[in-house]
């Protein structure tokens, strides 16, 4: 008995799936064991249904064109970038926007005072423009005035602003085109904090560099690094969030808890105190965790379940609980139990449900939640009608989302 698999076929009695063939060390023959798929997939070479993707800019804050429609002007309503849709992926820095296509592209636009946009200048970008022409990106994330990106071989690419070494160059020299760390090709995930960066390495380690002031790098003190300094010893991290937060950090491990560590102001690391970590604590016992966001100061999780909660600080209504408290530990939000995905700004958050519907909650001065004005809402609110977002990022005051279709 067999089924079907994108590309090929798997053999339910024999683990194995006919594929294509490749001359990467997968399968010369085009038989491929079921570990060989999961590898491939996790550093996407392997070949996926492709539906098309359109690229929305959902609304906010558009002084320096992040939200790539090529002018100034703020928007409180979904509009779509270009006409193009095979986007793949995409990632928010404070105020400049990147994305990868089905074909491995890489494109970014928005804020470049810092070069970080990739593209060997400093001028803003108002539309998405291609960065060199390879075809080999994988992940990317933005910080502030920075950009964090693997490649499927397992390189790490960093570029823009780097006063803290958050480019993890061994240096604090600044760069407008992307630049390779180290030689290592074991870099998988990625997350920029606002002046440090994370990768999870194909083998589970997490690392870490930049600013540490507040004991945001995990590593156990207040020290910069200005190069990949490892957190702990395990093994086995799994997740990290879109974008790592304002001088904090929180990640999913394989068994499903979830740790956090770096400032602790109102609450943001969800241990029931503000007190600061310089390492990862676990929070609560569950081992039902699922996905990650991290905002300006609170954050926002996913379990296994379903079900949404929120702590932190609910300036705003952030937290979409239906007030602006504070809150250092886990709270639900509402009863739903269809969340798939979340992400955050400064202080408003966007969540997908697992039928593709997009919500929004939080400030709303900028019109960056994409419901046709600039009101506030403490609880989420659904964007529009669509039932087929997939992908959303926020910068600090704008949002992006891929549709679906």
């Amino acid at each position: 008995m067999s089924g079907k698999w994108p590309g090929g076929f798997i053999n339910k009695t024999a683990p194995t799936v006919v594929g294509p063939t490749d001359g990467e060390g997968g399968s010369a023959s085009g038989i491929w064991t079921l570990d060989q798929v999961a590898d491939y997939k996790q550093r996407g070479l392997w070949p996926l249904p492709t539906p098309s993707r359109p690229m929305w800019a959902i609304g906010g804050y558009n002084a320096t064109k992040q939200l790539g429609l090529n002018d100034t002007v703020a928007r409180s309503s979904p509009n779509q970038i270009g006409s193009a849709t095979t986007w793949k992926t995409l990632g928010c820095g404070w105020y400049h926007a990147m994305a990868i296509k089905k074909a491995g592209t890489l494109w970014t636009w928005g804020d470049n005072n810092r070069g970080q946009l990739g593209n060997g200048n400093t001028t803003n970008g108002g539309v998405p423009a291609q960065i060199g022409a390879l075809t080999t990106w994988l992940e990317i994330s933005g910080g502030y005035g920075f950009t964090l990106a693997t490649k499927t071989d397992g390189t790490l690419w960093t570029w823009g602003l780097n006063t803290y070494g958050q480019l993890g160059k061994s240096n604090t020299a600044n760069y407008s085109s992307p630049v390779q760390v180290g030689a290592l090709t074991d870099w998988l995930k990625v997350a920029a904090n606002y002046e440090a960066g994370y990768s999870i390495k194909t083998d589970g380690t997490l690392w870490s560099w930049g600013k540490g002031d507040n004991g945001q790098l995990g590593v156990g003190n207040t020290t910069n690094y200005s190069s990949p300094v490892q957190v702990g010893a395990l093994t086995n991290w799994a997740k990290l969030p879109p974008v790592a937060g304002f001088e904090f950090c929180g990640a999913i491990k394989t068994d499903g808890t979830l740790w956090t560590w770096g400032d602790g102001a109102a609450g943001r690391l969800g241990h029931n105190n503000t007190a600061g970590r310089n390492s990862p604590v676990q929070v609560g016992a569950l081992t039902t965790w699922s996905e990650i966001a991290c905002g300006r100061a609170f954050m926002l999780a996913v379990k296994t379940d379903g079900t949404l909660w929120a702590w932190g600080s609910g300036g705003g209504g952030a937290l979409g609980i239906g007030n602006t408290t504070n809150y250092s530990s886990p709270v639900q939000v509402g009863g739903l139990t269809t969340w798939a995905s979340v992400s955050t700004g400064s202080a408003m958050s966007l969540a997908i449900t697992t039928g593709g519907k997009l919500y929004g909650w939080g400030t709303n001065s900028d019109g960056q939640l994409g419901l046709g004005n600039t009101t506030a809402y403490s609880s989420p609110v659904q964007v529009g009608t669509s039932t087929n977002w997939s992908v959303v990022r926020n910068g600090q005051v704008a949002t992006l989302a891929l549709e679906e279709i």
